[in-house]
């Protein structure tokens, strides 16, 4: 694989066949690198140790892709304060804990004083970038978005508003920039269509998620994308489908998570995701994309007590701490057991940094814009 691994650092790409002999090389870990695909050799997931074993070629793809991250931004782990402002949604995705259909969630909205108050809190901590997400929610009409929005840049304007509320037109999308609002996340989830229809009910379309993100680029936003990691009957050639959709969409960030499960889905019956896949395609995409801003997510620490770290060693170079309500974070759940629902942000904040430190990396609080690309 060294060869591979070399050829991809420099011409930042791979044919098809050589990626996925990058995807299905062996790992260490003992995990099924696609849990929920028996056909791609799922097997029961077994408890991972603290301390993980990977293989050499795992070793070097890590290190080649740290070593990327270095040169483009030093070991610099930018923060994004995290506001879950509402667990409302008018969808009803089949692997998310949020969705429409879930009645024994107790749902909930934050004011935009509420909003403010965050926002407030991190910015005493030094966070210089806020990234307000949650459910697609019709109460957040276009004109309480672009208020939030617009009250925000006026009290901190040296800060980057982030936007991560789904599936908007491009109209909408047009007044949030004019408010402020200068990033927009929005994963595509997966990029095979036939993928799509197994993880969403038919009134969604992969075309027009797609679609949104172009709008998004073409407006000027700085726009992160990305997908979940080991979701039902995901298997190599989908994970290459994302692969050749970002490089089409050359996004300056980009977010991947493994799939967690949730009881109140339809798909509670299916396994985790793969930590050692994830931690293989934040490493990947940090060769393919140098220039991009890649969290070392969430769901990421949830998989594993040190996933974070292992994320930030693999090529990751932002996290993102809660700064919703305390109150509130156990009820924004996406996925099960999620952490850091009780810590307050201080806490969070001093967490973070020392994870960081432990793995020679420090973080930077700053707006953390992408380097150019």
């Amino acid at each position: 694989m060294k060869e591979l691994i070399e050829k991809l650092k420099i011409n930042r790409d791979l044919s098809d066949e050589e990626m996925i002999r990058l995807l299905t090389m062996p790992t260490g870990t003992d995990e099924s690198l696609f849990p929920n695909t028996p056909e791609a050799g799922a097997h029961p997931v077994k408890r991972l140790p603290l301390n993980l074993q990977f293989t050499d070629d795992e070793e070097l793809l890590f290190g080649t892709a740290d070593e990327v991250r270095r040169a483009e931004y030093g070991t610099a782990v930018y923060v994004r304060g995290l506001i879950e402002f509402t667990n409302f949604c008018k969808n009803n995705c089949y692997y998310c804990g949020i969705r429409r259909d879930d009645a024994g969630l107790t749902r909930y909205r934050l004011s935009k004083e509420d909003i403010l108050k965050c926002a407030e809190e991190g910015y005493g901590l030094g966070y210089r970038t806020f990234v307000l997400q949650g459910g697609e929610d019709l109460y957040y009409t276009d004109q309480r978005i672009c208020d939030i929005v617009l009250s925000l840049h006026q009290k901190y304007p040296d800060c980057a508003i982030t936007l991560s509320i789904g599936e908007k037109s491009r109209e909408s999308y047009e007044k949030y920039f004019k408010a402020g609002a200068e990033r927009y996340l929005l994963r595509h989830e997966t990029a095979s269509e036939e993928h799509y229809r197994i993880l969403h009910p038919a009134e969604l379309s992969l075309s027009h998620r797609k679609q949104c993100l172009f709008d998004l680029k073409d407006i000027g936003y700085q726009v992160g994308s990305g997908f979940m990691v080991g979701t039902l009957k995901q298997t190599p050639e989908c994970i290459l489908s994302d692969l050749r959709f970002l490089q089409e969409l050359a996004p300056d960030m980009i977010g991947i998570g493994p799939y967690l499960t949730h009881h109140a889905t339809p798909f509670k019956n299916c396994c985790n995701g793969s930590l050692a896949m994830t931690l293989r395609l934040i490493s990947i995409l940090r060769l393919m994309f140098p220039y991009a801003l890649i969290p070392a997510t969430t769901a990421l620490g949830t998989i594993h007590p040190k996933g974070r770290e292992y994320g930030l060693s693999a090529g990751a170079n932002v996290v993102m701490p809660n700064l919703s309500p305390t109150k509130f974070r156990k009820l924004y759940s996406l996925y099960e057991n999620k952490i850091c629902t009780g810590e307050l942000s201080k806490a969070c904040a001093d967490c973070i940094a020392a994870r960081a430190a432990s793995g020679g990396y420090h973080i930077v609080t700053d707006r953390g814009d992408v380097m150019g690309h």
